[in-house]
């Protein structure tokens, strides 16, 4: 089975998938939804659960046995079902964001995610490596094999594909903390001074540990870092003085932050109200995405 969820922006009809999809194209079923789907219109894919055949552990089984190297490199899914199932979203990148969460939320991460980005520059299709040329990505969302990959979501169970930016209000200094399993990437107090004082921008990695994460600079060091690596009479002006600090990057399963006010943005999708605390991590499932 092969669903596909249409936006309405696709540059794709249906019968250009039909026609990308061959001789697999009577297990295609269309449905569309909106650029961030409803709850309602993700209710098609409820019933993949129902297609597991036989017992799987379930999350609670997993996480009380520390044997289990459930945070190790990524692994196909356990599930055994009745057919395969292949989730084809053409839309943005907060589209099938929102796919992933659901698919998370309803255990049904064995099926298998696939993108065909619309909307322009995308950061999931970066990160996943997929073809810039639309009927391109298309051929490989339908035809390419899926590749385990950690799941990072937060605590308020929304799944992170492409990347997520912790930062002040309206992209300003966030005045907090922030740390990457037992490391303090970033640290700001209200009137400090400092090369990294705007938050935080944290990325899924495609192997273990599941999340990188690096200090967002101020609009200052944003202009001393590309006057310093453009090579001309700034860098020479100031070869002899101390070169621009370099953020600071970290990798780790989980990642904390609490602050006075933070703006939370997840796959181009701000939160609807400013946060005081949240943590990302890696889920005990893996995601079996259509990627390179």
């Amino acid at each position: 089975m092969i669903i596909v969820l249409l936006t309405p922006k696709s540059n794709f009809t249906e019968q250009d998938v039909r026609a990308a999809a061959g001789e697999g194209s009577e297990k295609l079923e269309f449905h569309e939804v909106s650029t961030i789907p409803t709850r309602r219109e993700l209710k098609v894919l409820n019933p993949l659960p129902e297609l597991v055949t036989e017992p799987t552990p379930t999350l609670d089984e997993i996480a009380a046995q520390p044997d289990v190297p459930h945070q190790g490199e990524p692994q196909p899914a356990p599930h055994v079902t009745s057919e395969p199932v292949r989730v084809v979203v053409i839309g943005e990148d907060a589209t099938v964001a929102a796919v992933a969460s659901k698919l998370m939320r309803i255990d049904a991460l064995w099926a298998q995610l696939a993108y065909v980005p619309t909307g322009g520059e995308s950061a999931i299709a970066h990160s996943w490596g997929l073809p810039e040329e639309p009927g391109a990505a298309l051929e490989f969302a339908l035809t390419s094999p899926p590749v385990p990959t950690p799941v990072i979501r937060d605590d308020h169970s929304i799944v992170v594909l492409g990347s997520a930016e912790l930062t002040g209000p309206e992209g300003g200094e966030l005045y907090g903390e922030v740390i990457v399993d037992s490391d303090t990437l970033y640290h700001h107090d209200r009137g400090a001074r400092g090369d990294f004082t705007h938050g935080v921008r944290l990325v899924p990695t495609p192997s273990a540990p599941g999340i990188a994460a690096v200090q967002l600079p101020s609009p200052e060091q944003v202009n001393r870092l590309a006057k310093a690596r453009s090579g001309g009479w700034w860098a020479k002006f100031t070869a002899g003085f101390r070169p621009p600090a370099e953020p600071t990057i970290l990798k780790g399963r989980a990642l904390q932050a609490g602050a006075r006010e933070m703006t939370v943005t997840r796959d181009t999708v701000t939160h609807p109200r400013p946060l005081k605390a949240v943590t990302f991590y890696r889920h005990l499932r893996d995601g079996q995405f259509i990627r390179r």
